[in-house]
């Protein structure tokens, strides 16, 4: 779905910043969740099934095409 979109940013920013910034990204992703199973009482175990969750679903959508 996104794998287009991932393939044309890749190839305009070029590859070593583009792995920089789907890095960070990620990071700042699973910062989110963190931060948001740290509010509501979420277990690490839990916590690391959600971002587990996340990856699968980005490479199901094309984000780490």
């Amino acid at each position: 779905m996104f794998a287009p979109l991932v393939v044309l940013v890749r190839t305009i920013v070029g590859q070593p910043k583009f792995i920089k910034l789907r890095g960070k990204a990620i990071a700042l992703h699973s910062k989110a969740i963190t931060h948001f199973c740290h509010q509501v009482g979420i277990d690490r175990n839990r916590r690391q099934g959600w971002i587990r969750l996340a990856r699968d679903n980005g490479k199901r959508l094309g984000l780490l095409a």
